[in-house]
């Protein structure tokens, strides 16, 4: 993926669908994973270049003690399966893009989600930075590729040493600041990832 590659916009809610180039011959997943209410859905629908997937239910009183909204209080509504988007790279070549669950009920989904991703994107909030430690352990005993995101929701006082001291975070393992919401600022995310991939390949090659 280049950030020189032409992309169309992101569709407006009624928009006609973009399809998918008949010329379309290789599929990439990655996949988008965090704490409960880190953004992975508004992630997913900043970047795509479809109408994405999502599986978002609104919240109920049968949360209550279920899910813990400490930091994300006026959140009202959750992903109960996957988000899915689109991203083409080039005439043959296509991008998907899964969001995970966040809630501890759901994480068993996520070994799937992981096998034949090309890699994966932990997005924190420090605000709940703890709910990051299992998408880490999970990915580093899957061997699977990962950046972490820290998603700025405008109010960060910490930076990015801080937050990699706090996770534990390998030295080799790339650590961006995003706002989920912003689409430039999503696709780096994504764009440190494949670079990071890239680079694992090369030193493993030599």
């Amino acid at each position: 993926m280049h950030s020189t590659t032409s992309e169309p916009p992101s569709p407006a809610p009624d928009a006609a669908p973009v399809p998918l180039l008949a010329t379309a011959e290789q599929a990439l997943k990655i996949a988008v994973v965090g704490g409960f209410g880190v953004g992975k859905t508004t992630l997913v629908r900043s970047v795509s270049e479809i109408r994405p997937l999502n599986t978002e239910e609104t919240m109920t009183r049968a949360g209550d003690g279920v899910d813990d909204l400490h930091g994300v209080e006026a959140k009202r509504s959750t992903t109960v399966a996957f988000d899915f988007g689109r991203i083409t790279l080039d005439a043959t070549s296509v991008l998907y893009v899964f969001g995970a669950p966040g809630q501890e009920r759901f994480w068993f989904l996520w070994d799937r989600l992981f096998s034949g991703a090309l890699g994966a994107v932990v997005l924190v909030d420090t605000r709940r930075l703890a709910d990051s430690f299992y998408a880490i352990d999970r990915l580093e005993a899957q061997g699977t590729p990962f950046v972490v995101a820290h998603n700025d929701f405008g109010e960060s006082t910490h930076d990015l040493d801080e937050v990699r001291s706090a996770l534990d975070l390998d030295p080799g393992v790339p650590l961006v600041r995003c706002d989920a919401r912003e689409r430039d600022s999503a696709k780096r995310v994504l764009i440190a990832l494949v670079r990071h991939v890239r680079s694992l390949v090369t030193e493993g090659s030599r």
